[in-house]
């Protein structure tokens, strides 16, 4: 029997109108940006899909929720129905909202992290790792090996190599470890989630150490999907079991509510633990706003604890990653090579293996994410060497082994039609790899230097050759 085809769990009753630029409209705009594509406007972009962050469309009841917001200073309505919902389906005991995720991990590295302190992670991610190292301690990578080869077919390749835990404990003491901060669909891996299994283990491991485990759960729910997809023994299990499951062996979390939680701005810290909630309240009074709305408005948090009750659906993940899964098909058929298997929010292409003749020093995934821009008004992001940063010490570059370009898909905003243009775009460079020549950095600021570095080509003015196909040239 020929397998049918499927659709998206809603239908659109709004939309956006978009605009393309002309080429050399798009030639002009990434030359103005430094060819970094934050520091592009917006109203230039076709196909944005730089982040999935904050860039998802409301529902039409979340929309209603909106309305009914309760601008209170103190005891706002919307606070408490945000709370029901994150007690129901994450399950900690306390939670302190706050207006982004890396408010969340700024109060929880002040919190917790003492100078000198380690925080061993399945792999860094950008603010998360600044907010650590801010407070003092220094990131160690604990992920598994297979995580770092873009073509392992391992399904779970975000899982924690405990034997790099134990060696770490090991090597700096339990009482230098304050927290290991587990990771769900690890993003600078290409979105890989961690098995059940592992986070089990990981509990019982910290557990007997006096360790803590806080979960970045910003992308717990798809990383609940793919325990139920590819997991053995939860192919029955509801998306909501599974993810109070894995919060069950943490002591916390932290959440950007602009990914699953289906909203475009807030974020929450959430702990077990009675007296370090106490000082989390307090100190959200002090860099955020009053614990009852954590630097939000009362409108956002109605929409978020309506938008954490869709996430779960599992007819809304289904085809949330149905459409990430659709695109990367198209690239592997045409023989591109992405990160395998495909994660739940985005593709990432293997930068190193697209354009093997710019070096690491040219910064081939920037380069590459400009290129896009100028050949179709596709908006992706570098996930190399840029967001890797510098040594604290010696002020070398940071090269890890994955240098990807990540093509965010946003939840509920875009149509296959829109996959189809991106890969066409993406396959036609593909063809022609020589058409794009390697950046360098003319501007770097202090910190997460990739949102506002900016860059020119290391040949001239170009970043993306003319070709008969009538690519544009960038200058």
């Amino acid at each position: 029997m020929r397998k049918r085809s499927w659709a998206e769990p809603y239908k659109i009753k709004v939309v956006e109108p978009l605009r393309m630029a002309t080429p050399d409209e798009r030639a002009a705009a990434i030359a103005a940006a430094g060819f970094n594509t934050f520091l592009l406007r917006s109203e230039d972009v076709y196909i944005d899909l730089l982040t999935d962050s904050g860039t998802s469309a409301m529902s039409d009841r979340q929309w209603a929720g909106m309305m009914l917001g309760d601008e209170a200073y103190a005891g706002s309505a919307n606070y408490y129905h945000l709370e029901e919902a994150v007690h129901r389906y994450y399950g900690y005991r306390h939670l302190v909202p706050t207006h982004q995720g890396r408010g969340a991990e700024h109060i929880l590295s002040r919190l917790l992290i003492k100078p000198g302190d380690v925080i061993p992670g399945n792999m860094y991610f950008t603010t998360t790792r600044a907010h650590q190292e801010l407070a003092g301690a220094r990131f160690v990578d604990v992920i598994c090996d297979e995580a770092h080869d873009p073509s392992s077919p391992e399904p779970f390749k975000g899982n924690v190599d405990l034997r790099k835990v134990e060696a770490l404990i090991e090597r700096v003491g339990a009482e230098r470890i304050p927290y290991l901060c587990l990771q769900c669909c690890v993003n600078m891996a290409g979105g890989q989630p961690v098995s059940m299994a592992n986070i089990a283990e990981v509990s019982a491991l910290c557990g007997r150490h006096g360790i803590r485990v806080m979960l970045d759960a910003t992308r717990a729910v798809e990383n609940a999907y793919f325990i139920k997809t590819r997991e053995q023994g939860y192919a029955r299990r509801s998306i909501e079991e599974i993810l109070r499951e894995i919060c069950s062996h943490t002591d916390g979390c932290t959440n950007s509510a602009k990914k699953d939680c289906l909203v475009n701005i807030g974020g929450f810290l959430c702990l077990n633990d009675d007296a370090l909630a106490e000082e989390a309240r307090n100190m959200v009074v002090l860099f955020e706003g009053l614990h009852t709305y954590g630097g939000l408005a009362g409108r956002d948090m109605e929409a978020m604890a309506i938008g954490i009750g869709e996430s779960v659906r599992l007819d809304h993940m289904a085809a949330r990653v149905g459409q990430v899964e659709y695109l990367g098909q198209l690239l592997v058929d045409a023989g591109v090579p992405i990160v395998r298997p495909v994660g739940g929010h985005g593709i990432f292409i293997n930068a190193l293996e697209f354009l093997p003749h710019i070096p690491r020093e040219q910064l081939p995934a920037q380069a590459l994410a400009a290129a896009l821009y100028v050949d179709s008004g596709v908006r992706a992001m570098e996930r190399g060497a840029v967001s890797a940063g510098r040594d604290a010490d010696t002020g070398e570059n940071h090269y890890p082994k994955l240098e990807l370009v990540r093509l965010t898909i946003p939840r509920r905003v875009y149509t296959q039609a829109h996959m189809d243009v991106t890969a066409e775009s993406v396959i036609s460079l593909y063809e022609e790899p020589g058409r794009i020549t390697g950046l360098r950095f003319v501007f770097e600021p202090k910190h997460l230097r990739f949102f506002q570095a900016r860059f020119e080509p290391v040949e001239g003015d170009v970043v993306l050759r003319k070709t008969t196909r009538g690519a544009a040239i960038v200058g």
